[in-house]
């Protein structure tokens, strides 16, 4: 009896220690509250997909033109196809996971199903969700889409990131205590209290992790609380204790009344056992689409047993996948590949959702439901709301970067010094026209370069988040434009004063408050028409470098037509336009005309001296004072109005997203 109770006692321990093990991946008691989607059930189904993707138009316009080649002119054998006859069939409660080797079709096949395959074409076939053709306006009402890289602003806080959200997608009928309220609950869902009021920062600013910063990802998405959660490699880039742990969070979210569908490699083995769904893809092809804990049975009557100890998805992936090692290879993978999609598609033709299960029922999850308010998108808050909330976030991140801040000042200030100083000393004998001439001109070009350069490089940094953010349909052009505009006013007024102040007290220039105030305000109206430049060209263009490059063309266009390397009157017909519109012609003029009228210059000749008026010609004097400021304020109206056209009209792609 001893021994009988001591092999008891033996196993008793060797069950704890087990159980002690499987908490070790267990963030959460499955029993817990889940943030559940209290709308109707959902249910996403794929008929008979086959698209195609146009390989050609996967290449930019200005790529192109690097490999002197018409922009315009395609390839019709460019079409090639991505994915081949797909079936399937989801519902509320359910994990689905997309698996395979790159260039699949894993993410051709969320971006279908969120109406993002911008190149591509689904030649027949089609995607329902609730029995309903899939649009972008469905899609905007009940599906989140969170991409492989983020999306955020780095200088703001987790839980910041997630208030402007909640302000910008949660019904306007919402309380600022519940949107607060939902905040907290999306942060202990997702287990983010550790890092609420950190910074996200991103790979120049030290924020959180790369797992936190994936599931602030999650959160922002979730806020909304939607019926269908889409996820492109959302474990890419984490390690697999931080991977596993973000998928057990996704499959709790989808046991509440939710869709979680996912693309991935080859996730491991405890994260495959979390899944209900699997779809295996290779070039396009379903090799499997069914259960999790199917997959194995089902190969194995095909032949292909999955050895022992080993993980199923990277055994099945790797059986799948096209080895391009060489001809004879690529040859016998691709005939595998081929063969096992033709058999699959045999045997799962009698299945009405072509799920295959080894018993009816099986694809039914159970899911806990709890009373949580399900939004409208119709309800969003207004454009007027939506632009206070965006103001104060541009204002926000902005006034965080300290450093970029503190950058800008110090290039501001030390340029107004370097200058300043240049012309420092001529208290008692004023400067020679030729002098004062130059020093206006330099004062009115030189800063606006810097400017356009900072400009771009900013709106590209910001670029690829306004582009889904605009996609996703949180807000729309309009407020994030006049938000865009006056956030910015501050750190430009900021600027000027640091710039425009010291040049002129140092460089002895009229020094009567009048003329320092004029003459300030035409330094504000040029930067501001660069800054307005750089806005268009930012907006117009897809990449920094292109933007950069036609913003430095432009500007120098407007520097050499200027009036001063030469004279307006020695121009020929095409720059004598392009100066009526260039703003440093306009700035220059106005200084002139300040710095020149009511002033009379003694000029020497031998033992006598002459007084001439200050009013010069040069082709600068035909038009009054006020015409100078009329045309800058109007050519930043232009450049202004362009760029909001840009914003509405032109996809705002950041490079990787081309």
């Amino acid at each position: 009896f001893k021994r009988i109770e001591r092999r008891e006692r033996d196993c008793t321990k060797a069950q704890n220690a087990e159980d002690a093990q499987d908490t070790i991946f267990c963030s959460e008691d499955d029993n817990s509250l889940y943030f559940t989607y209290s709308g109707k059930s959902n249910i996403l189904e794929v008929k008979e997909l086959n698209y195609q993707v146009n390989m050609a138009s996967q290449i930019t316009w200005y790529e192109n033109l690097a490999q002197m080649k018409m922009p315009w002119k395609s390839d019709p054998h460019s079409h090639v196809p991505v994915i081949q006859n797909l079936n399937l069939k989801v519902q509320s409660g359910q994990m689905l996971a997309i698996i395979g080797s790159t260039a699949g079709g894993k993410t051709s096949l969320l971006d279908v199903i969120t109406c993002r395959d911008h190149g591509g074409k689904v030649t027949t076939g089609q995607i329902l969700i609730n029995n309903k053709p899939c649009t972008p306006q469905l899609v905007k009402k009940c599906v989140a889409h969170v991409r492989q890289d983020d999306r955020l602003l780095p200088h703001l806080t987790v839980r910041e990131t997630l208030l402007f959200v909640a302000k910008l997608r949660l019904p306007k009928f919402f309380s600022d205590s519940q949107r607060q309220k939902r905040v907290e609950d999306v942060i202990a869902e997702l287990q983010l209290h550790q890092c609420a009021n950190t910074r996200v920062g991103n790979e120049y600013l030290r924020g959180v992790s790369g797992g936190e910063r994936r599931r602030v990802s999650i959160a922002v998405q979730l806020l909304w609380n939607p019926g269908i959660l889409i996820l492109d490699e959302p474990t890419s880039g984490l390690d697999s204790f931080t991977a596993h742990n973000l998928m057990i969070t996704l499959s709790r979210l989808a046991r509440g009344n939710r869709i979680v569908l996912l693309s991935l490699h080859q996730p491991r083995s405890d994260i495959f056992q979390l899944f209900d769904l699997v779809v295996l893809m290779t070039s396009g092809l379903t090799v499997y689409c069914g259960t999790a804990r199917d997959m194995v049975q089902y190969f194995t009557e095909l032949g292909y047993p999955c050895p022992r100890y080993s993980n199923p998805a990277d055994f099945y992936v790797d059986l799948t996948s096209i080895d391009k090692q060489t001809a004879e290879k690529e040859m016998e993978s691709r005939k595998r590949a081929n063969t096992l999609a033709n058999l699959f598609l045999e045997n799962v033709k009698d299945f009405d959702d072509f799920l295959w299960k080894t018993t009816e029922g099986d694809n039914v999850a159970n899911t806990l439901t709890i009373n949580m308010p399900h939004n409208s998108c119709d309800q969003l808050p207004g454009a007027l709301k939506q632009f206070t909330i965006l103001l104060r976030r541009q204002i926000s991140n902005d006034f965080r970067d300290l450093p970029t801040l503190l950058i800008h000042g110090f290039e501001a200030l030390l340029m107004s010094l370097l200058i300043g100083f240049l012309y420092y000393g001529h208290d008692k004998t004023r400067l020679s026209i030729p002098d004062t001439t130059a020093l206006l001109y330099m004062i009115g070009a030189l800063i606006p370069f810097t400017v356009i350069l900072d400009v771009i490089a900013k709106c590209h940094s910001e670029r690829a988040m306004l582009y889904h953010d605009l996609e996703g349909g949180m807000y729309t052009a309009n407020p994030y434009f006049f938000a865009k505009i006056l956030g910015e006013l501050p750190e430009h007024c900021g600027f000027v004063i640091i710039y425009a102040v010291p040049i002129y007290w140092l460089s002895n220039l009229v020094p009567e408050v009048e003329h320092f105030l004029l003459n300030f305000l035409l330094i504000w109206l040029a930067v501001y028409s660069a800054r307005a430049l750089a806005l268009w060209m930012a907006a117009l263009l897809p990449t920094l470098q292109l933007a950069a490059f036609f913003g430095n063309i432009v500007f120098s266009a407007v520097y050499l037509s200027g009036g001063f390397v030469i004279s307006l009157k020695n121009l020929w017909t095409v720059p004598y336009w392009f100066s009526r519109i260039s703003f440093l012609r306009w700035n220059f003029q106005g200084m002139m005309q300040i710095q020149f009228t009511d002033t009379t210059y003694e000029i020497p000749f031998g033992n006598f001296s002459f007084q001439i008026p200050g009013k010069l010609s040069m082709g600068l004097d035909s038009h009054p004072l006020y015409m100078s400021y009329l045309v800058l304020t109007s050519t930043i109206g232009i450049f202004l109005f362009l760029y909001y056209l840009c914003l509405r009209f032109i996809k705002q792609k950041s490079s990787q997203d081309w």
